[in-house]
């Protein structure tokens, strides 16, 4: 099994750029602790524009009494930037083998789950079912292993999602710059990376082996996509696997401003799943319903242009309540399994999904509460 001695240590043929964007965003977050902020940190933030320390205030326990007044300002950042529309996608899952070793994750290649990757026959029957339900944008996942997925592979994936949808994205594992390139040209739009956490000492215990061990090449994806000519990137840290989600969600906020900062015209988004029991292992939610809550407001108010997506890991009464508010993009027809939208399971799901309603259900929910449905936003010209 692949390991590297040290999660900063690169390993063969992964490319290393010249940014030190990992550098500024890590020291930022470690000179702020939100515990330590007051209420009248809080109340400056929510009077003004927040800024980076606002935000550490907004994340911090003394907000938690001001969730009503953040909902408030959030909503009007929202309704400026978006409107009332809310995106619709879903996940397509087209293998499920992993060179990693990670504590957490049903896809841990220790685990001993069903595996499969499907076939290009197969991945257009799961394309085609998809697309009859009315839905023009699909996010196109694998495990991370590039021996049973490569390149190649993903990139005729995303070909034939290309024919069939109008936004295509990418949630794999982190690629050289010319790799996201040939990911590009190939049709997609946009990658999705999450960091997991933010700490390197934690990030070090929780990834045992594989490359995904390697803490700086993952934090630098999203900046090598949009080298390779994305034009979108999306962030998350997987909220309750360190002791203090808020430095978490800190650093993943402040990772999201200094991409948008160097890359101006990069769409940024950001995701909000919690942790969650996954194939195999018995995970615990350590972050409330409330606590996700305020990090997705804080994260509206501090980057008002970004686009937010709720997870299906949430329970449904929870995701109609939050989108609108502050996410902005929902998913609908969810499967986390190998083959389920065509109805040919042959492999095991990530996770545990908690809102398994069908596109007409969702839509129908937002309606319900006078949001606008959107399934495409992007015209190719």
């Amino acid at each position: 099994m692949m390991r590297a001695t040290d999660a900063m240590e690169y390993l063969p043929d992964m490319e290393a750029i010249d940014s030190d964007i990992m550098e500024t965003v890590l020291g930022t977050a470690a000179e702020l602790d939100p515990s330590t902020f007051t209420d009248a940190d809080v109340r400056r933030a929510l009077d003004g524009d927040p800024g980076i320390e606002g935000f550490a205030a907004l994340l911090s326990p003394a907000a938690e009494p001001h969730l009503e007044e953040m909902a408030a300002r959030a909503l009007d950042e929202t309704r400026r930037h978006f409107g009332n529309s809310v995106c619709l996608f879903t996940p397509l899952y087209v293998s499920n083998y992993c060179s990693n070793e990670c504590v957490y994750c049903g896809f841990n290649c220790r685990n001993g789950i069903h595996r499969a990757t499907l076939d290009l026959p197969s991945v257009e029957r799961e394309l085609d079912a998809i697309a009859a339900t009315g839905l023009e944008e699909v996010l196109i996942l694998t495990g991370e292993s590039r021996a049973r997925s490569g390149v190649d592979f993903i990139s005729k994936c995303v070909e034939l999602a290309s024919e069939r949808f109008a936004t295509v994205g990418v949630e794999v594992y982190p690629m050289n710059t010319d790799e996201y390139a040939v990911l590009h040209r190939s049709g997609a739009d946009y990658v999705t990376v999450f960091q997991e956490t933010y700490d390197p000492a934690r990030y070090a215990e929780l990834h045992l082996s594989g490359p995904k061990r390697v803490f700086s090449y993952r934090f630098d994806a999203q900046e090598r996509a949009l080298r390779g000519g994305m034009r979108g990137v999306a962030f998350g840290t997987l909220l309750g696997l360190r002791d203090d989600f808020r430095r978490d969600a800190l650093a993943c906020g402040l990772h999201a401003m200094s991409i948008q900062r160097r890359y101006p015209h990069a769409e940024i988004s950001m995701s909000l799943p919690r942790l969650r029991p996954a194939g195999g292992v018995d995970n615990k939610i350590g972050v409330t319903e409330s606590q996700l809550l305020q990090v997705s407001l804080a994260y509206r108010m501090f980057l008002p242009f970004a686009g937010q997506t709720i997870s299906t890991r949430e329970r449904p009464t929870f995701r109609d309540g939050i989108v609108g508010l502050s996410a902005t993009k929902i998913s609908a027809g969810v499967s986390v399994g190998i083959g389920e939208h065509s109805g040919e399971a042959r492999g095991d799901g990530q996770f545990v999904i908690s809102d398994p309603r069908d596109v007409g259900e969702i839509t129908a929910a937002l309606r319900r509460k006078g949001l606008q449905p959107v399934m495409n936003d992007y015209v190719r010209v």
